[in-house]
């Protein structure tokens, strides 16, 4: 398995998927054509979605899934496939639709390379419950991709603007440990990803992220293994 879990597209104020572009391209490993998954788009078109992400990576060749005649043969014949950020209530309502999780499971567990961001990095967990994202749309199931048997929240933060009474992420993410103690959380901050190659995990980016299991959480660092969640 080759899976790249980013937490976001973008950091600060660089472009899109500035800085995350070697990663990718490391990730590709040669590969120069990427079959992309934009199903979490909403107020964004689409076909825009494409060419944003094409604009992003000039050196590979990308085409959007819904392009295609025919999305499952797409899949199987994908040298790689990326899902895009937005809402994950959408993507994977989407993904039901199309009947395309169990294939796109499948096909990523046999070596086809995935990489996701936001929404996409989210789907790549046990379910889509500790996504940061409104419930626009309402899928059959929370259940998502399983490529690693935990929860993802992305873009994760510790900051709470000052005067706001609402949770903040840590707070939000202690709920859900409450009602499921056995299930591992992986916050990753913007800028950093999760990459399973087979049986090892690593966080790698610039960034710390937190592992929120049974109650407590627990700070790694870039770089940290953490096979030991698969």
């Amino acid at each position: 398995m080759k899976v790249l879990m980013l937490s976001s597209s973008r950091e600060g104020q660089y472009g899109y998927l500035e800085t995350a572009r070697s990663t990718i391209l490391n990730h590709l490993a040669g590969i120069d054509e990427l079959l992309f998954v934009p199903f979490a788009g909403v107020t964004l078109g689409w076909d825009d979605y494409v060419e944003k992400v094409q604009t992003a990576l000039p050196e590979v060749k990308v085409t959007g899934i819904h392009q295609t005649s025919n999305a499952k043969q797409a899949v199987e014949s994908a040298q790689a496939i990326a899902v895009g950020g937005g809402n994950t209530f959408n993507l994977l309502t989407e993904l039901y639709k199309q009947d395309l999780l169990e294939l796109i499971r499948a096909k990523v567990t046999q070596g086809l390379p995935y990489i996701g961001w936001s929404a996409g990095s989210n789907i790549c967990g046990n379910s889509i419950r500790t996504t940061n994202d409104m419930p626009i749309i309402e899928p059959p199931s929370f259940n998502a991709l399983q490529l690693v048997p935990f929860q993802i929240n992305p873009h994760y933060t510790d900051y709470q603007p000052p005067g706001h009474n609402g949770e903040t992420r840590a707070q939000r993410l202690a709920e859900f440990m409450v009602l499921n103690p056995v299930m591992p959380i992986v916050a990753i901050r913007e800028g950093s990803a999760l990459l399973r190659v087979d049986n090892q995990l690593t966080l790698v980016g610039p960034h710390s992220g937190i592992l929120f299991l049974g109650g407590e959480q627990q700070d790694i660092a870039s770089g940290q293994d953490l096979s030991h969640l698969l």
